[in-house]
C-alpha cells in the first residue's frame, strides 16, 4: 500500500512537473511572440486617443472601456479561434496573411508620412456637420473598435507565426495570454494618457507650490506627447510593415528583399564594435525595413485611393 501510494505521489509529481514546464513554454513563447508584435502594440496605443478627443472628460473613460471590451472580443472570440484553426489546418497561409498585413501596415506609414507634406484642400470651407453627442460617441467607439480589428488581427497573425510549432491547446492558452495582456495594456496606457491633462488641472487648480507646478507641467506636456506617440506609432508601422514584408517574400520563396537588407547590413555590422554587433544589425534592419515600408505604401496610396473613395479609410 505504502509503495502504491509512493508511486501515486511520484507520478503527480511528474505530472506537476511537467505542467510547470507547459507553463513556463507558455509564458516564454508569449513573451517572445508578443514581442514580436510590439511595432502594431505601439501603432494601436498611438491610434486610439484620437477616437476620445473633443468629448466631454465624463465621457472619455467609458468610451475607452467600451473600446476595451470590443477589443477583447475582437481578439479573444473571433481572431483566437480562426487563428488556431489557421495554425492546425492551413499555416500554409500564414506568411500570405503576413504579407498582406504587412502592405496594410506600409500603406497606412505611407499615408502618415504623406500627410506631413500636403495641405488638405478638400473639406477647409465646408462646415462640420452636427451630429447628437450620443451617436457622435457611438460612431467613434464603433470606428475605433472596427480599426482595433484590423491591427488585433496583424497581432495575432504575428504571435501565431511564433507558436505555430506548440501544441493546439498551448497555442490557445499562448495568444489568449497575449490578447488579454496587451489589450489591458493598450488601454490602460490610454486611459492614463487622455486623462494626464484632467489631472495636470486638478493639481494645478487645487494645490500649491510643487504640485500645482507638476500640473501645470502636466497640460503643458499634453501635445507634445500625443505628437510623439503619433511619430512612435508610424515609425513602428513601417518599421513592422517593412519587416512583414521582407520576411514573408522570403518565406513566400522571393528572397531578393531579404538579400538586399543583409547586403547593406553587412559592411556597417563589420564595421561596428565587437559588443555591438546585434544591436547594430537590428537597428540597420530595422531603418532599412521601415524605408522600405514607406516606399511601398507610397506606391499603393495612389491606387487605394482610385479604388477606394476615402482613401482606405
Amino acid at each position: 500500500m505504502a509503495t502504491g501510494l509512493v508511486a501515486l505521489l511520484d507520478d503527480v509529481a511528474a505530472i506537476a512537473k511537467v505542467a510547470a514546464a507547459s507553463i513556463d513554454d507558455v509564458g516564454a513563447a508569449a513573451s517572445r511572440a508578443g514581442t514580436k508584435a510590439a511595432g502594431v502594440v505601439i501603432d494601436d496605443a498611438a491610434v486610439t486617443p484620437r477616437y476620445v478627443t473633443g468629448f466631454d472628460p465624463s465621457r472619455e473613460l467609458p468610451m475607452i472601456a467600451k473600446i476595451a471590451r470590443g477589443s477583447f472580443k475582437n481578439k479573444l472570440l473571433i481572431l483566437l479561434p480562426a487563428a488556431v484553426l489557421l495554425g492546425q489546418f492551413a499555416p500554409f497561409l500564414i506568411p500570405v496573411i503576413l504579407l498582406l498585413g504587412g502592405l496594410f501596415l506600409s500603406y497606412e506609414a505611407a499615408e502618415k508620412v504623406l500627410e506631413l507634406f500636403k495641405v488638405d484642400e478638400t473639406n477647409k470651407h465646408e462646415e462640420p456637420a452636427v451630429m447628437a453627442p450620443a451617436k457622435r460617441e457611438k460612431e467613434m467607439v464603433s470606428g475605433a473598435i472596427r480599426t482595433d480589428l484590423i491591427l488585433s488581427a496583424e497581432i495575432m497573425a504575428i504571435s501565431l507565426s511564433e507558436v505555430t510549432d506548440s501544441p493546439w491547446w498551448q497555442q490557445i492558452l499562448i495568444l489568449g495570454l497575449i490578447a488579454i495582456v496587451i489589450t489591458a495594456g493598450i488601454y490602460g496606457a490610454v486611459a492614463l494618457i487622455v486623462k494626464m491633462d484632467d489631472a495636470g488641472l486638478a493639481l494645478a487648480k487645487n494645490h500649491d507650490g510643487a504640485l500645482a507646478s507638476f500640473g501645470r507641467s502636466l497640460v503643458r506636456l499634453m501635445p507634445t506627447l500625443l505628437s510623439a506617440i503619433s511619430i512612435i506609432g508610424t515609425l513602428a508601422m513601417a518599421w513592422v510593415g517593412g519587416g512583414l514584408l521582407v520576411h514573408n517574400t522570403a518565406e513566400l520563396g522571393w528572397h531578393g528583399p531579404e538579400h538586399l537588407v543583409e547586403a547593406a547590413a553587412h559592411p556597417l555590422v563589420a564595421a561596428a564594435p565587437a559588443g555591438i554587433h546585434g544591436f547594430v544589425d537590428w537597428l540597420v534592419f530595422a531603418v532599412l525595413s521601415g524605408l522600405l515600408g514607406v516606399l511601398v505604401g507610397a506606391v499603393l496610396a495612389p491606387i487605394v485611393h482610385k479604388v477606394l473613395p476615402h482613401g482606405g479609410h
